[in-house]
């Protein structure tokens, strides 16, 4: 056994590139821990390889004493005297195991060792090799579907691709080939574990940087992508080289390039948005094809307020909000989008006091406005019917609000009459001094603060957009 155990250990050290040594402390653990649970855990033990001999050497240490009290860790004098002459009472006896006993328990605990190292040293090629492609694409076969997951074999591993990383009504069965993208590596006790994903973003820009050879060699770059998977997307890109159209070499001759990427996402729809530095320019062309009229920027809370034709309306939005949606994630910015019949309506002071009405939400006001009810006057003027008929809102909610409108109301004749008073208050003591009253007036007021500057884009931002209208649409497959 002692040659055999020295051979094995060298075989196994050489073949799975264990280190020696890290496989003969093991084996001396286990050897230990195997002797422990078949005599007694309380035994003190040593146990060691002898290089030399190729064996496993194991003694366990026991105090002679006069009488024994515990035999798991005392020896008497007379039997300590048959093994070491010269040992006194107090001294620590070193007692050799039975090298039979040690020898089946050696062979089991060493086969036990070398295939749990062997599994562990396999893991961690798996972990170094799958560590350093996190955020790459790779190729696998489906081997199984568990609860939704599906199980796939990427080479020397098992990776898993949630049902949450799946695109939805996208279907594999076993033994399908499958790309995906690797989002996660992590360790866990049983091993690497490899998280695959197909509704990342990153899985959209990394397939065009497969088909593009543009994109690879750095001319063309993706700055972002948003994604709907399964349903729409969007990716703005941009080019280092004036010669070179972006949305172009994306599109591909034809649009042979993107509708290979479209194939890989399962008639995932594509828009191919030319990024621009000026972020109102960028939120125009992410909103195409739509026509935008005009766009207000909020820069310290990074809003845009985008104004389109009233028959771009829908466009612009895009079914179920997605167009502006996707523009909004592809931007980072907050897309607000509004017709130019609703803007100029909200710029209206009767519009703006029926906003004021508690309870009153900015489409039941849109409602009211189209039906001739344009301020909070008219608002009070309208019969129950009328109002019902609108809103939807029940005749008691309909009072409450009118109630709420009156006091609006008094509000504002109580505010207006104080300063009315104010004012003549202040002419007539301007009077008394010999000054013109109005010149006084001004001068407390001083100049009214110059309104801060709007930034409007409508015709470059419309031109732009026209130029690339027909390469930013995905060819229809």
């Amino acid at each position: 056994m002692a040659s055999e155990l020295k051979r094995l250990i060298e075989q196994v050290s050489r073949e799975k590139g264990i280190d020696r040594q890290t496989l003969i402390q093991t084996l001396e653990e286990a050897i230990k821990s195997a002797i422990r649970k078949r005599y007694g855990a309380r035994l003190d033990l040593d146990v060691t390889f002898n290089e030399e001999y190729g064996e496993i050497e194991a003694f366990q240490f026991k105090e002679v004493v006069e009488e024994v009290v515990d035999p798991d860790k005392q020896v008497d004098l007379a039997e300590a005297l048959k093994l070491d002459s010269e040992t006194e009472i107090g001294d620590e006896l070193g007692i050799r195991m039975d090298t039979e006993m040690l020898g089946r328990i050696a062979a089991q605990s060493a086969k036990q060792v070398i295939i749990q190292k062997m599994k562990d040293a396999e893991r961690e090629v798996v972990y170094d090799e799958f560590k350093g492609r996190k955020g790459e694409v790779v190729n696998g076969l489906v081997q199984r579907v568990d609860k939704g997951s599906i199980l796939v074999n990427v080479g020397q591993a098992e990776a898993v691709l949630p049902q949450k990383e799946q695109i939805p009504r996208e279907i594999f069965r076993q033994g399908d080939r499958i790309r995906s993208f690797v989002l996660e590596v992590k360790k866990i006790s049983k091993g690497p574990q490899i998280v695959l994903s197909r509704t990342h973003p990153h899985f959209l820009i990394q397939l065009f940087h497969a088909e593009v050879p543009e994109i690879s060699e750095g001319i063309v770059s993706i700055i972002s992508a948003a994604r709907e998977p399964g349903s729409r997307a969007k990716i703005a890109v941009i080019s280092k080289d004036s010669d070179v159209d972006p949305v172009g070499a994306c599109v591909g001759m034809k649009g042979t390039r993107v509708q290979n990427v479209v194939q890989e996402l399962r008639g995932e729809k594509i828009d191919i948005i030319p990024w621009n530095m000026d972020p109102a320019k960028f939120v125009v062309n992410a909103l195409a094809p739509a026509i935008i009229s005009k766009v207000i920027v909020d820069q310290a809370n990074r809003n845009m307020e985008v104004i389109v034709p009233d028959d771009q309306l829908s466009l612009a939005i895009g079914k179920r909000g997605q167009n502006v949606r996707l523009a909004s994630k592809l931007t980072n910015w907050r897309i607000d989008v509004k017709s130019e019949s609703r803007y100029e309506r909200q710029k209206q002071a009767g519009y703006q006091g029926l906003l004021r009405i508690p309870g009153l939400s900015s489409e039941m006001a849109d409602k009211l406005y189209e039906s001739g009810i344009g301020s909070i006057e008219e608002f009070l003027e309208a019969s129950a019917l009328e109002l019902e008929d609108t809103t939807r809102l029940s005749v008691s909610t309909l009072e409450t609000m009118k109630a709420e409108a009156r006091g609006l109301l008094q509000g504002e004749d109580t505010r207006r009459a104080a300063a009315s008073g104010e004012q003549e208050a202040g002419g007539q003591a301007a009077g008394e001094a010999g000054a013109d009253p109005e010149e006084e007036v001004v001068q407390e007021a001083g100049n009214p603060p110059e309104a801060e500057p709007v930034e409007e884009i409508a015709q470059e931002a419309a031109e732009q957009q026209q130029m690339h209208a027909d390469s930013d649409q995905t060819p229809e497959g």
